[in-house]
């Protein structure tokens, strides 16, 4: 079988989901090892799809809430679980939430009482809480044990931090490479404030798209973040623009084009897929160093 023949199977298997026996066993390995490699862990993510069934276990080792070295995850998760228990026990003792409280506002209390700030906020800490909440609803979706989705929520939180510390070159990044692509889009875009306002594509980077794209699909965006891409949200945003194209020229507001991208889950897995394969085309701007 030759090369190009290989790597056009390889890459429609994985357009439909299906991943190769290598890439499988490879995965496997790295997780099975008594010592896992995070860089390798991580370079899988930014390589491949992840398959679903190992996700958890993935994204648990890479984002520090499991350990590396296998042999002590039992122990350490039995403490991750007692941290929770405690966080648990402790705001509902103080009737902060009740039996009746969403799930999602009930992480965000532990997670504002372990900040050492349940009761005091402003402006600023507003929109980080909201923020949070956001990344909570969408792990809630996709797993299933409330103590590792708390601490992965925490942890993915702490990732999209270096995301919003970037979001002035994150912006300019998007700018820049839709005015060479589409000038027209652009320049309207330009004329709704998107790129300069701090309430769109903030909001949507520093999140990873959390409401706007599908939790089934945006598992693949949050896959390459994991695994230490923060320019993946620019080729999100791109490819939502541009299938948009013909509705966003019409939009006369920035709400309006906000209103228009967050309803766009009906199309989000091929506008995620096209996203990903141009992020690995574009490898001269996925290492362009922001700092």
């Amino acid at each position: 079988m030759g090369t190009d023949e290989r790597n056009f199977r390889s890459s429609y298997y994985e357009k439909v989901g299906c991943h190769s026996v290598e890439e499988k066993k490879s995965l496997n390995k790295l997780l099975q090892d008594n010592i896992r490699n995070h860089a390798k862990l991580k370079q899988f993510c930014l390589s491949y799809t992840v398959p679903s069934t190992t996700r958890s276990l993935l994204w648990n080792i890479i984002l520090g809430v499991m350990p590396l070295h296998k042999n002590s995850t039992e122990y350490i998760m039995e403490q991750r679980k007692a941290v929770y228990d405690d966080l648990l026990r402790a705001v509902t003792v103080m009737q902060i939430i009740s039996a009746n409280t969403p799930k999602n506002k009930v992480l965000l209390s532990m997670w504002q009482l372990e900040q050492n700030r349940l009761l005091y906020s402003n402006n600023e800490k507003i929109d980080l809480d909201n923020n949070f909440v956001e990344i909570v609803k969408v792990l809630l979706q996709i797993f299933e044990n409330d103590v590792e989705t708390y601490w992965l929520a925490k942890e993915f939180y702490s990732c999209t931090r270096e995301i919003a510390q970037d979001c002035a070159k994150l912006k300019e990044l998007s700018h820049n490479l839709l005015r060479k692509e589409d000038s027209n889009l652009c320049n309207h875009l330009e004329n709704l404030a998107v790129f300069s306002s701090n309430d769109l594509l903030d909001k949507w980077y520093v999140t990873g798209f959390a409401g706007v794209i599908s939790e089934s699909t945006l598992v693949r965006v949050w896959d390459k973040i994991c695994g230490g891409s923060r320019k993946i949200v620019v080729f999100i945003f791109l490819e939502l623009a541009k299938v948009l194209k013909g509705s966003a020229l019409k939009c006369h507001t920035r709400q309006e084009f906000k209103a228009l991208v967050e309803q766009i889950k009906d199309q989000d897995a091929v506008i995620v897929n096209k996203a990903i394969k141009n992020w690995q085309n574009n490898k001269q701007h996925s290492e362009i160093k922001i700092h």
